[in-house]
């Protein structure tokens, strides 16, 4: 018990050779399950003809996800000192993922958040006891950890008064839902102007890394369904096109990622919240382009009749949604002016595909042409002399 209780202190910002650990590899998996489930529940909705009816069930439930990782994901970085306390705590917290993850398939389908709440709950609690270690701590951080206790605490009441006061799933339930959002995403934000918690920026980027990792494997997982009609003996040629041009889309995304590794280029606050807020829209794309290729690969086989050009604009959409973020994120304070352009142009250009009747096909082959510019540019910067060290990008 008095592990529990033990202040909390910030580790070194530039700490060498900091890695993901064994314990947030383990968070990790309760995110997979989740977006596994709610991709699933994505691919029926597409296949049902219902996408639009339930795409904002569907970045409700995806943001909350992704905010629970986040939440933990920056605190980790900064404070995770591995003693028995924080482990406690985060299977505590983890616990309460499971149970909001359990219910996923039932708030997709109604938004009445039921015993999930039960799990948002403890979840937000658990984090609040870890920033009330970091209180305890007597260092500089302490403002900045209570102004985060104090904003976890207050959303999360507010939270509890939405789902007795106000009916599930209604206009008024949603609008409510997304103003608290962004109080949530506002607590952050006040509560690093008193001060600023000591994160890792290089272990930050491989924590996002490994996030969209998992986002891209389920996407990888729709693929996989594809040719399970070789050991059918029945794949015929539209299955194989869609399966080889799924494939060479879900690689060109990975490459997109992962061309360089200095991601957070700027060292201005707006911009670290910027580069940490605006992946959701990342993740997110990712996991809608998984139940795009799943719900695709239904229709081509026969096994629903949903509208093949509607699910060609969620998929375009999504790879489209994935490009202009880590154009927005990374690719605009490059400095040379075509890889500072080329995923903007090219998010705009697979975008419209679908109102020219735009094929798998030549989406996967517009992406890979927009890869090989891109890296190409990044192998004939990496070739020249770097002189000046300092100015490789914008602040």
């Amino acid at each position: 018990m008095n592990s529990l209780l033990l202040p909390l202190q910030p580790r070194d910002p530039k700490e060498a050779h900091r890695a993901a650990t064994q314990l947030e590899l383990f968070f990790d998996l309760v995110s997979v399950i989740a977006i596994a489930s709610l991709t699933a529940c994505f691919h029926h909705a597409l296949i049902e003809g219902h996408g639009l009816e339930k795409l904002p069930n569907f970045l409700l439930i995806f943001v909350s996800i992704w905010w629970v990782w986040m939440n933990y994901t920056w605190f980790s970085s900064a404070f995770d000192n591995g003693d028995t306390g924080f482990r406690i705590i985060s299977f505590f917290i983890i616990t309460g993922a499971l149970i909001f993850t359990a219910g996923v398939p039932y708030v997709f389908k109604t938004l009445d958040f039921s015993f999930t709440v039960l799990g948002w709950i403890i979840m937000r609690l658990g984090m609040a006891f870890l920033w009330l270690r970091v209180a305890l701590s007597k260092h500089q951080v302490t403002s900045v950890a209570l102004r985060y206790l104090i904003g976890i605490l207050l959303t999360q009441t507010l939270w509890t008064l939405l789902y007795f006061t106000v009916e599930a799933g209604t206009p008024w339930f949603l609008t409510l839902a997304c103003v608290l959002f962004v109080l949530e995403f506002l607590v952050p934000v006040i509560a690093e102007r008193s001060g600023k918690t000591p994160w890792h920026k290089h272990h930050i980027i491989e924590r996002y890394g490994l996030l969209n990792i998992i986002v891209l494997g389920e996407v990888l997982l729709s693929i996989s369904f594809m040719f399970r009609e070789l050991f059918e003996g029945s794949m015929s040629i539209d299955t194989l096109i869609t399966a080889l041009s799924a494939l060479t889309i879900v690689f060109c995304l990975w490459w997109f990622y992962f061309i360089e590794s200095a991601h957070l280029k700027s060292s201005k606050a707006a911009h670290q919240f910027m580069w940490g807020y605006a992946h959701v829209f990342l993740f997110a794309a990712a996991a809608m382009l998984g139940a795009g290729f799943a719900a695709y690969l239904d229709v081509i086989n026969g096994h629903s009749q949903a509208n093949l050009q509607t699910l060609m604009l969620y998929i375009n959409l999504s790879i489209s949604l994935y490009l202009f973020t880590l154009w927005l994120i990374r690719d605009r304070y490059e400095s040379n002016k075509m890889t500072r352009a080329l995923l903007l142009i090219a998010s705009l250009i697979i975008a419209t595909g679908s109102l020219w009747h735009q094929s798998l096909a030549v989406t996967g082959s517009l992406t890979l042409l927009t890869l090989i510019l891109r890296a190409r540019r990044e192998s004939s910067i990496a070739l020249l002399p770097n002189k000046n060290p300092q100015a490789t990008s914008k602040e």
